[in-house]
Protein backbone atom coordinates (compact mmCIF):
# COMPACT_ATOMS: atom_id res chain seq x y z
CA UNK A 1 0.00 0.00 0.00
CA UNK A 2 1.18 3.44 -0.78
CA UNK A 3 2.07 6.07 2.12
CA UNK A 4 -0.10 9.25 2.24
CA UNK A 5 1.81 12.89 2.37
CA UNK A 6 0.91 15.97 2.84
CA UNK A 7 2.48 19.27 4.57
CA UNK A 8 0.33 22.53 5.94
CA UNK A 9 1.45 25.54 4.88
CA UNK A 10 2.53 25.92 8.65
CA UNK A 11 5.11 23.41 8.30
CA UNK A 12 3.56 20.45 10.03
CA UNK A 13 3.83 17.20 7.80
CA UNK A 14 1.08 13.99 7.69
CA UNK A 15 2.35 10.68 6.68
CA UNK A 16 -0.46 7.92 7.03
CA UNK A 17 -0.17 4.09 6.34
CA UNK A 18 -3.54 2.68 5.30
CA UNK A 19 -3.66 -0.74 7.01
CA UNK A 20 -6.80 -3.20 7.28
CA UNK A 21 -8.27 -3.70 10.73
CA UNK A 22 -10.71 -2.19 13.51
CA UNK A 23 -7.90 -0.42 15.24
CA UNK A 24 -6.24 2.73 14.51
CA UNK A 25 -3.47 4.91 15.78
CA UNK A 26 -2.23 8.67 15.59
CA UNK A 27 0.04 10.22 16.98
CA UNK A 28 1.85 13.98 16.65
CA UNK A 29 5.62 13.47 16.95
CA UNK A 30 7.63 16.91 17.81
CA UNK A 31 11.33 17.47 17.43
CA UNK A 32 12.04 18.51 21.08
CA UNK A 33 13.39 16.73 23.81
CA UNK A 34 15.79 16.76 26.71
CA UNK A 35 18.74 17.66 25.06
CA UNK A 36 16.91 21.14 23.92
CA UNK A 37 17.06 22.62 27.66
CA UNK A 38 19.22 24.75 29.39
CA UNK A 39 20.76 23.37 32.16
CA UNK A 40 18.39 25.69 34.38
CA UNK A 41 15.31 23.89 32.34
CA UNK A 42 17.16 20.53 33.25
CA UNK A 43 13.48 18.23 32.91
CA UNK A 44 11.23 21.13 31.31
CA UNK A 45 10.21 18.77 28.17
CA UNK A 46 9.34 15.94 29.87
CA UNK A 47 7.32 18.24 32.51
CA UNK A 48 5.42 20.03 29.63
CA UNK A 49 4.65 16.65 28.46
CA UNK A 50 2.52 16.16 31.50
CA UNK A 51 1.08 18.99 31.83
CA UNK A 52 -0.22 18.47 28.59
CA UNK A 53 -3.14 16.45 30.24
CA UNK A 54 -3.85 18.92 32.67
CA UNK A 55 -6.36 21.26 31.13
CA UNK A 56 -7.03 23.08 27.76
CA UNK A 57 -9.14 26.21 27.29
CA UNK A 58 -12.03 24.13 26.81
CA UNK A 59 -11.29 20.93 28.96
CA UNK A 60 -10.50 20.24 32.30
CA UNK A 61 -7.75 16.95 33.25
CA UNK A 62 -10.63 14.15 34.00
CA UNK A 63 -12.66 15.45 30.56
CA UNK A 64 -9.11 14.98 28.77
CA UNK A 65 -8.14 11.51 29.98
CA UNK A 66 -12.46 10.12 29.41
CA UNK A 67 -12.21 11.96 26.02
CA UNK A 68 -11.18 8.35 24.42
CA UNK A 69 -11.01 6.16 27.91
CA UNK A 70 -14.93 6.49 27.60
CA UNK A 71 -14.82 4.89 24.37
CA UNK A 72 -12.45 2.20 25.08
CA UNK A 73 -9.46 3.98 23.66
CA UNK A 74 -5.86 5.35 24.63
CA UNK A 75 -4.40 8.46 24.72
CA UNK A 76 -0.51 8.80 25.89
CA UNK A 77 2.60 10.43 25.00
CA UNK A 78 6.72 10.29 26.20
CA UNK A 79 9.66 12.35 25.68
CA UNK A 80 13.01 11.36 24.76
CA UNK A 81 16.35 12.97 24.36
CA UNK A 82 15.37 14.45 21.30
CA UNK A 83 11.38 14.06 20.68
CA UNK A 84 8.36 14.40 22.18
CA UNK A 85 5.38 12.48 21.56
CA UNK A 86 1.49 12.25 22.10
CA UNK A 87 -0.30 9.45 20.46
CA UNK A 88 -3.60 7.68 20.78
CA UNK A 89 -5.18 3.66 20.00
CA UNK A 90 -8.65 3.79 19.10
CA UNK A 91 -11.51 1.88 17.04
CA UNK A 92 -11.42 3.20 13.40
CA UNK A 93 -15.03 5.02 14.12
CA UNK A 94 -13.51 7.27 16.89
CA UNK A 95 -10.58 8.57 14.86
CA UNK A 96 -12.15 12.11 14.36
CA UNK A 97 -12.27 12.01 18.46
CA UNK A 98 -8.45 11.11 18.65
CA UNK A 99 -7.17 13.82 16.07
CA UNK A 100 -8.86 16.16 17.69
CA UNK A 101 -7.58 15.42 21.57
CA UNK A 102 -3.85 15.18 20.55
CA UNK A 103 -4.13 19.09 18.84
CA UNK A 104 -6.24 20.15 21.68
CA UNK A 105 -3.74 19.03 23.95
CA UNK A 106 -0.57 19.89 22.18
CA UNK A 107 -1.83 23.56 21.17
CA UNK A 108 -4.36 24.48 23.36
CA UNK A 109 -2.75 23.57 26.98
CA UNK A 110 -3.24 26.28 29.61
CA UNK A 111 -0.82 24.80 31.67
CA UNK A 112 -2.76 25.75 35.23
CA UNK A 113 -1.02 26.80 38.33
CA UNK A 114 -2.31 24.46 40.80
CA UNK A 115 -1.93 21.59 38.80
CA UNK A 116 1.73 22.73 38.18
CA UNK A 117 2.63 22.52 41.79
CA UNK A 118 0.70 19.53 42.32
CA UNK A 119 2.51 17.60 39.34
CA UNK A 120 6.04 18.47 40.84
CA UNK A 121 5.28 16.33 43.49
CA UNK A 122 4.45 13.44 40.70
CA UNK A 123 7.79 13.87 38.74
CA UNK A 124 10.06 14.31 41.99
CA UNK A 125 8.46 10.70 43.20
CA UNK A 126 9.24 9.24 39.40
CA UNK A 127 12.60 10.76 39.85
CA UNK A 128 12.89 8.88 43.52
CA UNK A 129 11.73 5.84 41.82
CA UNK A 130 14.89 5.85 39.52
CA UNK A 131 17.14 6.29 42.09
CA UNK A 132 15.71 3.30 43.39
CA UNK A 133 16.32 1.09 40.92
CA UNK A 134 20.05 0.81 39.72
CA UNK A 135 19.45 -1.18 37.14
CA UNK A 136 17.83 1.79 35.23
CA UNK A 137 19.46 4.52 36.91
CA UNK A 138 23.12 3.58 35.71
CA UNK A 139 22.25 4.18 32.13
CA UNK A 140 21.52 7.85 32.46
CA UNK A 141 24.55 7.70 34.51
CA UNK A 142 26.50 6.21 31.82
CA UNK A 143 25.28 8.50 29.16
CA UNK A 144 26.33 11.48 31.54
CA UNK A 145 29.72 9.99 31.71
CA UNK A 146 30.11 9.94 28.02
CA UNK A 147 28.55 13.40 27.04
CA UNK A 148 30.06 15.14 29.76
CA UNK A 149 28.35 18.24 30.24
CA UNK A 150 26.90 18.06 27.25
CA UNK A 151 22.83 18.53 26.61
CA UNK A 152 22.14 15.24 25.32
CA UNK A 153 24.02 13.76 27.89
CA UNK A 154 21.28 15.06 30.40
CA UNK A 155 18.61 12.14 32.19
CA UNK A 156 15.11 13.11 30.58
CA UNK A 157 13.49 13.80 34.28
CA UNK A 158 15.91 16.44 35.45
CA UNK A 159 16.80 16.93 39.35
CA UNK A 160 14.39 17.67 42.41
CA UNK A 161 15.88 21.52 42.05
CA UNK A 162 15.27 22.15 38.68
CA UNK A 163 11.74 20.66 38.91
CA UNK A 164 10.92 22.64 41.95
CA UNK A 165 11.74 25.75 39.72
CA UNK A 166 9.98 25.70 37.55
CA UNK A 167 6.68 27.74 36.84
CA UNK A 168 3.65 28.47 34.02
CA UNK A 169 6.28 31.56 32.06
CA UNK A 170 8.88 28.67 31.85
CA UNK A 171 7.08 26.36 30.47
CA UNK A 172 4.78 28.65 28.12
CA UNK A 173 8.56 29.67 26.54
CA UNK A 174 10.15 26.62 26.34
CA UNK A 175 6.68 25.23 23.93
CA UNK A 176 7.31 28.92 22.21
CA UNK A 177 10.48 28.74 21.57
CA UNK A 178 10.65 24.43 20.50
CA UNK A 179 7.22 23.37 19.73
CA UNK A 180 8.00 24.34 16.85
CA UNK A 181 5.46 23.52 13.35
CA UNK A 182 8.72 22.52 10.73
CA UNK A 183 9.51 20.33 13.14
CA UNK A 184 6.05 18.21 13.70
CA UNK A 185 5.22 15.25 12.00
CA UNK A 186 1.29 14.00 12.50
CA UNK A 187 1.79 10.03 11.84
CA UNK A 188 -1.10 7.80 11.59
CA UNK A 189 -1.82 3.88 10.97
CA UNK A 190 -5.20 1.94 10.14
CA UNK A 191 -8.45 1.05 8.16
CA UNK A 192 -9.22 5.34 7.24
CA UNK A 193 -9.89 6.48 4.20
CA UNK A 194 -7.12 8.86 2.32
CA UNK A 195 -9.73 11.83 2.12
CA UNK A 196 -11.28 11.68 5.14
CA UNK A 197 -7.41 11.32 6.75
CA UNK A 198 -6.29 14.32 4.62
CA UNK A 199 -9.55 16.46 5.77
CA UNK A 200 -9.53 15.72 9.60
CA UNK A 201 -5.53 16.58 9.34
CA UNK A 202 -6.37 20.24 7.35
CA UNK A 203 -9.47 20.86 9.87
CA UNK A 204 -7.49 20.37 13.03
CA UNK A 205 -4.04 21.16 12.31
CA UNK A 206 -4.05 23.95 9.26
CA UNK A 207 -5.11 26.84 11.91
CA UNK A 208 -1.86 26.10 13.96
CA UNK A 209 -0.07 29.66 13.86
CA UNK A 210 3.29 29.35 12.10
CA UNK A 211 6.61 28.69 14.45
CA UNK A 212 9.59 27.67 12.24
CA UNK A 213 12.73 26.65 14.15
CA UNK A 214 16.53 27.83 13.11
CA UNK A 215 19.33 25.17 13.36
CA UNK A 216 19.50 22.98 16.43
CA UNK A 217 22.28 23.57 18.75
CA UNK A 218 24.67 20.60 18.74
CA UNK A 219 27.99 20.08 20.60
CA UNK A 220 30.93 18.83 19.49
CA UNK A 221 32.46 15.25 20.93
CA UNK A 222 34.38 15.71 23.95
CA UNK A 223 34.41 12.29 24.86
CA UNK A 224 37.02 10.88 27.13
CA UNK A 225 37.52 7.35 28.20
CA UNK A 226 37.72 6.92 32.03
CA UNK A 227 36.38 4.33 34.71
CA UNK A 228 34.57 5.36 37.41
CA UNK A 229 32.93 3.47 40.53
CA UNK A 230 30.22 4.53 42.70
CA UNK A 231 29.15 3.14 46.71
CA UNK A 232 25.51 2.37 46.05
CA UNK A 233 25.21 -0.05 48.83
CA UNK A 234 23.15 -2.57 46.35
CA UNK A 235 23.08 -5.92 46.27
CA UNK A 236 24.56 -6.82 42.94
CA UNK A 237 27.27 -4.76 41.28
CA UNK A 238 25.83 -3.46 38.29
CA UNK A 239 28.59 -2.52 35.23
CA UNK A 240 28.01 -0.81 32.10
CA UNK A 241 30.77 -0.36 29.41
CA UNK A 242 30.47 1.50 26.46
CA UNK A 243 31.70 3.92 23.98
CA UNK A 244 30.39 6.90 21.32
CA UNK A 245 29.33 5.52 18.79
CA UNK A 246 27.81 6.37 15.06
CA UNK A 247 24.49 8.98 14.91
CA UNK A 248 21.49 8.58 12.96
CA UNK A 249 22.25 9.54 9.75
CA UNK A 250 25.71 7.81 9.44
CA UNK A 251 25.82 4.90 6.94
CA UNK A 252 27.26 2.42 9.37
CA UNK A 253 24.48 2.63 11.56
CA UNK A 254 22.69 -0.33 10.33
CA UNK A 255 25.50 -2.48 10.75
CA UNK A 256 26.23 -0.69 14.07
CA UNK A 257 22.88 -2.66 15.00
CA UNK A 258 23.43 -5.92 13.12
CA UNK A 259 26.70 -5.84 15.84
CA UNK A 260 24.71 -4.82 18.43
CA UNK A 261 22.17 -7.26 18.30
CA UNK A 262 24.84 -10.64 17.69
CA UNK A 263 26.23 -9.19 20.96
CA UNK A 264 23.89 -8.59 23.44
CA UNK A 265 20.51 -8.07 21.52
CA UNK A 266 16.86 -9.31 22.00
CA UNK A 267 18.16 -13.36 21.40
CA UNK A 268 18.87 -15.32 23.88
CA UNK A 269 21.43 -16.93 21.90
CA UNK A 270 23.08 -13.51 22.03
CA UNK A 271 26.92 -13.82 22.87
CA UNK A 272 27.31 -11.96 25.64
CA UNK A 273 23.79 -13.77 27.26
CA UNK A 274 25.16 -17.51 26.35
CA UNK A 275 28.93 -16.45 27.99
CA UNK A 276 27.69 -14.90 31.28
CA UNK A 277 24.95 -16.42 31.84
CA UNK A 278 24.42 -19.82 29.64
CA UNK A 279 28.00 -21.07 30.28
CA UNK A 280 29.32 -19.34 33.23
CA UNK A 281 26.00 -18.27 35.40
CA UNK A 282 27.29 -15.12 36.02
CA UNK A 283 25.01 -12.79 35.62
CA UNK A 284 20.63 -13.19 35.32
CA UNK A 285 20.40 -9.91 33.46
CA UNK A 286 22.55 -8.78 30.68
CA UNK A 287 21.96 -6.74 27.37
CA UNK A 288 23.55 -4.52 24.77
CA UNK A 289 22.05 -1.42 23.40
CA UNK A 290 23.57 1.41 20.94
CA UNK A 291 21.24 4.51 20.43
CA UNK A 292 21.93 6.82 18.24
CA UNK A 293 20.98 10.60 17.79
CA UNK A 294 21.13 13.17 15.15
CA UNK A 295 24.86 14.14 15.92
CA UNK A 296 26.44 11.45 18.02
CA UNK A 297 25.41 8.29 20.01
CA UNK A 298 25.92 5.67 22.14
CA UNK A 299 26.89 1.73 22.67
CA UNK A 300 26.72 0.47 26.16
CA UNK A 301 26.89 -3.14 27.65
CA UNK A 302 25.08 -3.85 30.99
CA UNK A 303 25.32 -6.55 33.36
CA UNK A 304 24.84 -6.86 36.76
CA UNK A 305 26.48 -9.78 39.27
CA UNK A 306 27.34 -11.06 42.55
CA UNK A 307 30.54 -8.95 44.00
CA UNK A 308 32.67 -11.75 43.66
CA UNK A 309 32.19 -12.53 40.18
CA UNK A 310 32.43 -8.67 38.78
CA UNK A 311 35.94 -8.69 37.59
CA UNK A 312 35.28 -12.10 35.51
CA UNK A 313 32.19 -10.89 34.37
CA UNK A 314 34.15 -7.88 33.10
CA UNK A 315 36.86 -9.65 31.51
CA UNK A 316 34.64 -12.15 29.74
CA UNK A 317 32.83 -9.39 28.20
CA UNK A 318 35.78 -7.84 27.09
CA UNK A 319 36.70 -11.09 25.14
CA UNK A 320 33.63 -10.95 23.06
CA UNK A 321 34.50 -7.43 21.91
CA UNK A 322 37.90 -8.81 21.35
CA UNK A 323 36.53 -11.77 19.18
CA UNK A 324 34.40 -9.21 17.12
CA UNK A 325 37.43 -6.85 16.66
CA UNK A 326 40.05 -9.63 15.50
CA UNK A 327 37.38 -12.60 14.03
CA UNK A 328 35.73 -11.54 10.87
CA UNK A 329 32.26 -13.35 10.93
CA UNK A 330 31.88 -16.37 8.32
CA UNK A 331 29.19 -16.62 5.55
CA UNK A 332 26.72 -18.60 7.90
CA UNK A 333 27.63 -16.48 10.59
CA UNK A 334 26.92 -13.36 8.77
CA UNK A 335 23.74 -15.02 7.10
CA UNK A 336 22.04 -16.09 10.72
CA UNK A 337 22.60 -12.79 12.18
CA UNK A 338 21.13 -10.99 9.24
CA UNK A 339 18.04 -12.89 8.98
CA UNK A 340 17.25 -12.73 12.99
CA UNK A 341 17.45 -8.99 12.46
CA UNK A 342 15.14 -9.20 9.93
CA UNK A 343 13.09 -11.11 11.81
CA UNK A 344 12.81 -8.56 14.86
CA UNK A 345 12.25 -6.67 12.10
CA UNK A 346 9.17 -7.93 10.55
CA UNK A 347 7.76 -8.50 13.85
CA UNK A 348 7.86 -4.96 14.98
CA UNK A 349 6.50 -4.23 11.55
CA UNK A 350 2.98 -6.07 12.68
CA UNK A 351 3.02 -3.85 16.05
CA UNK A 352 0.72 -0.88 14.09
CA UNK A 353 1.22 1.21 17.24
CA UNK A 354 5.23 1.15 16.93
CA UNK A 355 5.11 1.00 13.10
CA UNK A 356 2.95 4.69 13.47
CA UNK A 357 5.57 6.42 15.88
CA UNK A 358 8.44 4.93 13.99
CA UNK A 359 7.16 6.22 10.98
CA UNK A 360 6.73 10.02 12.36
CA UNK A 361 9.89 9.74 13.33
CA UNK A 362 11.88 8.95 10.74
CA UNK A 363 9.75 11.00 8.14
CA UNK A 364 10.56 13.45 10.88
CA UNK A 365 14.77 12.85 10.98
CA UNK A 366 15.58 11.70 7.51
CA UNK A 367 12.79 13.64 5.45
CA UNK A 368 11.32 9.88 4.15
CA UNK A 369 10.24 6.71 4.96
CA UNK A 370 12.14 3.23 4.04
CA UNK A 371 9.87 -0.04 3.72
CA UNK A 372 10.66 -2.78 5.17
CA UNK A 373 11.83 -4.26 1.96
CA UNK A 374 14.37 -1.66 1.47
CA UNK A 375 15.53 -1.89 5.35
CA UNK A 376 16.13 -5.72 4.38
CA UNK A 377 17.81 -5.14 1.44
CA UNK A 378 20.41 -2.71 2.95
CA UNK A 379 20.77 -5.29 5.80
CA UNK A 380 21.59 -7.90 3.20
CA UNK A 381 24.55 -5.59 1.56
CA UNK A 382 26.25 -5.43 4.71
CA UNK A 383 29.71 -7.43 4.23
CA UNK A 384 31.90 -9.24 7.43
CA UNK A 385 34.67 -6.03 6.72
CA UNK A 386 32.41 -3.85 7.22
CA UNK A 387 31.43 -5.29 10.70
CA UNK A 388 35.11 -5.81 11.25
CA UNK A 389 35.90 -2.31 10.71
CA UNK A 390 33.13 -1.16 12.62
CA UNK A 391 33.97 -3.33 15.65
CA UNK A 392 37.65 -2.24 15.50
CA UNK A 393 36.43 1.77 15.91
CA UNK A 394 33.12 1.56 18.62
CA UNK A 395 35.19 -1.81 20.59
CA UNK A 396 38.53 -0.25 20.52
CA UNK A 397 39.70 -0.96 24.16
CA UNK A 398 41.57 2.05 24.73
CA UNK A 399 38.05 4.11 23.84
CA UNK A 400 36.04 1.87 26.46
CA UNK A 401 34.20 3.55 29.16
CA UNK A 402 33.09 1.91 32.41
CA UNK A 403 31.06 2.62 35.21
CA UNK A 404 30.33 -0.21 37.80
CA UNK A 405 27.68 -0.14 41.18
CA UNK A 406 29.09 -1.34 44.15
Amino acid sequence: MELLFDTLKNGIRLVHHPLPGIVAHCGLVINTGSRDESVAEHGIAHFIEHMLFKGTKKRKAYYILSRLEDVGGELNAYTTKEETAVHASIIKEDYERAVEIICDITFNSVLPEKEIEKEKDVVIEEINSYLDNPAELIFDDFEELIFCDQPIGHNILGTELTVKSFTHKKLSDFIAGNYNTDQMVFCSVGNIPDQKVLRLFRKYFDGVPVNKRGKRETAPALYKPSRVEKKMDTFQNHCIIGNIAYDLKDERRLGMFLLNNILGGQGMNSRLNMSLREKNGLAYNVESSYNPYCDTGAFSIYFGTDNHHLERSIKVTLSELTRLRTVKLGTVQLTKAKNQIKGYLARGYENHENLMLSQGKSLLVFGKIESLEETCNKIDKITSSELLAAANEVFDPERLSMLIYK
